[in-house]
């Protein structure tokens, strides 16, 4: 069974940065295409970017192109989402999640695999 380990999260201001971290383990992180998804207080969960299993694609919502930027190492079975020029409305707990053997380039919450257990972001204005 895969687990999804993530940290990173924390309280930044307006403008800053932070790095989000989600360590893969229990199945072949090569095998894996990786999304991260967030959800704000009273919202659906919402897709912000994904990476394919092989790396060479990356994918990302409309709100955050530009500022977000998903990468993975597979050597340390890891994805990493680099979160810039952060906004209140970023604010929100961040989940990472996998989907095996899947090279489309679409990515809905409901068609993940496995969840880790999230990680709070919060962006003050």
């Amino acid at each position: 069974q895969v687990q999804l380990e993530e940290c990173g999260g924390g309280v930044v201001q307006t403008g800053g940065s932070l790095r989000l971290s989600c360590l893969v383990s229990g199945k072949t992180f090569s095998n894996l295409s990786m999304g991260w998804f967030r959800q704000r207080p009273g919202k659906a969960r919402e897709f912000v970017a994904a990476i394919s299993w092989s790396g060479y694609s990356t994918y990302y919502a409309d709100s955050v192109r530009g500022r977000f930027t998903i990468s993975r190492d597979s050597a340390k079975n890891t994805v990493y989402l680099q979160m810039n020029s952060l906004k209140p409305e970023d604010t929100a707990v961040y989940y990472c999640a996998s989907r095996q053997y899947y090279s489309g380039g679409v990515f809905h919450a409901s068609q993940m695999d496995d969840w880790g257990q999230g990680t709070q972001v919060t962006v003050s204005s």
